[in-house]
């Protein structure tokens, strides 16, 4: 079997997993024939086994599960075609390989490594390695899978630790529904896709596109029009999708943005004027010509016997019209509902308290939601006013992220069948690509819960 994943030293070379020119050879051998350079690196064989093949794929790319050389660890690999079309779509592939990068953070997905091009100029597609996650909330949430108050709390909690790190970064994710999150049967939880995500605009004289965030989990200032806005959409998200995770069904499901906002003036009621001050006068007008709705919020109690008062009452707090009342991912932290997702968190799941060199020890750490250390910096976008200036600057960037890394480069092998197929499934859909194909089975939860707490 070829492996689409090949190790690079000094020069393009092509590694392959038990190809040889005997069919006598051993493992080992196989291996050694395979990656026929000097010095010498062995090719891992993965550790489970399995081959190579697609998790994820859309108009905007595709996604492998693959085998790291190296190690033999699962992986996922990336391709984002056709990125050098215009210059818009090619400044949001840079910016989020920077943002991919950048992140470090247990609930915030990030680059392992990106594959060099082979030329410098000719090159017009990127390949980016990320750790590999059984599957996505989405996936979760409309399979069979019962989903306690224990899983509800603690994806919640991850969910909003990771948008607090993202949010001090000055990062507005933009798309936070529950295809990007992506999750493991131990229930350890990632945030994904940045390829909308921008940094926070302070200057509210400043536009921003209002093609941002899935319909279902857009918040009422985008659906009203407002040419600024701030962290506070992604909040709005979370409140979706918590309702989600209670209920099972989407919260706010129309067939169109001005129905979409009807539902949600539906539940919350009529606002005042003041709570659609960024609102565009035709959607102002909308909203007061509609007879008046009082606030149903009360009705949140039914979706399902786990909505206590705790859980409603943070959930109001998210889902509020006017974004300056809204909660933060901050001070949501803090709120009561979350404690035992906390507790279950740090007492069993997280990489911050474990203790190095005893993995079932645990230590405590004083921090448990951290801040980005330094805020995401939009300086590299300076001057970039065309597609060849964008596509140098990527391939400098890739090449210095190379560098500093310490470990063996990775290339493809474009003899492989694996990798002869990873290029002809690229068109085959039509949505936007999350992390993994809606067909893949969610990865069970219930007997593997680390809550033994």
């Amino acid at each position: 079997m070829m492996a689409l994943v090949g190790h690079r030293h000094g020069r393009q070379t092509m590694a392959f997993h038990g190809v040889s020119a005997s069919t006598t050879s051993t493992p080992s051998q196989q291996a050694i024939l395979a990656a026929a350079v000097v010095p010498y690196y062995p090719v891992v064989a993965s550790s489970d086994g399995q081959p190579d093949r697609p998790i994820g794929y859309g108009a905007f790319g595709v996604v492998w599960a693959v085998t790291d050389p190296r190690d033999g660890k699962r992986v996922a690999l990336k391709k984002m075609p056709n990125v050098f079309q215009n210059l818009i779509s090619c400044k949001r592939v840079y910016r989020e390989l920077r943002m991919l990068c950048f992140f470090r953070h247990e609930n915030v997905l990030s680059a392992l490594d990106i594959i060099q091009p082979t030329n410098a100029d000719l090159y017009s597609e990127i390949y980016v390695v990320t750790e590999l996650m059984q599957s996505d909330l989405h996936k979760i949430i409309v399979s069979p899978q019962p989903l306690t108050s224990d899983h509800v709390k603690v994806f919640l909690y991850q969910i909003l630790r990771g948008l607090k790190y993202l949010h001090s970064a000055r990062v507005l994710h933009r798309d936070i529904k529950p295809g990007n999150l992506l999750v493991n049967s131990n229930c350890c939880l990632k945030i994904c896709d940045f390829g909308l995500a921008r940094i926070e605009e302070p200057d509210e004289d400043v536009h921003m596109t209002q093609e941002v965030v899935t319909q279902y989990y857009r918040a009422p200032e985008i659906l009203m029009g407002a040419s600024h806005y701030t962290s506070a959409v992604d909040i709005w998200s979370v409140g979706c999708i918590f309702a989600e995770l209670l209920s099972r069904r989407i919260l706010f499901q129309a067939q169109a943005p001005v129905q979409q906002l009807d539902l949600i003036v539906d539940l919350l009621g009529t606002p005042a004027e003041e709570d659609m001050r960024t609102a565009c006068e035709g959607a102002r007008a909308h909203v007061l010509n509609r007879p008046f709705k009082k606030c149903q919020t009360a009705t949140m109690y039914s979706l399902s016997s786990q909505a206590t008062h705790e859980a409603v009452h943070l959930l109001t707090r998210m889902l509020v019209f006017n974004p300056d009342k809204r909660i933060t991912a901050s001070d949501a932290l803090t709120h009561p509902y979350l404690d035992e997702g906390r507790l279950r968190f740090h007492s069993c799941m997280c990489k911050c308290c474990v203790v190095p060199g005893n993995g079932s020890a645990r230590n405590f750490v004083s921090d448990f939601e951290p801040v980005c250390p330094a805020p995401f910096s939009y300086d590299f976008e300076d001057h970039l006013t065309s597609v060849n200036r964008v596509k140098e600057k990527i391939h400098k960037f890739i090449v210095d992220q190379l560098q500093r890394s310490k470990r063996v480069p990775l290339c493809l092998n474009p003899n492989s069948l694996a990798y002869k197929t990873f290029q002809s499934v690229r068109g085959r859909k039509s949505h936007r690509l999350s992390h993994h194909s809606t067909s893949q089975i969610a990865a069970p939860l219930g007997p593997h819960l680390p809550f033994g707490v």
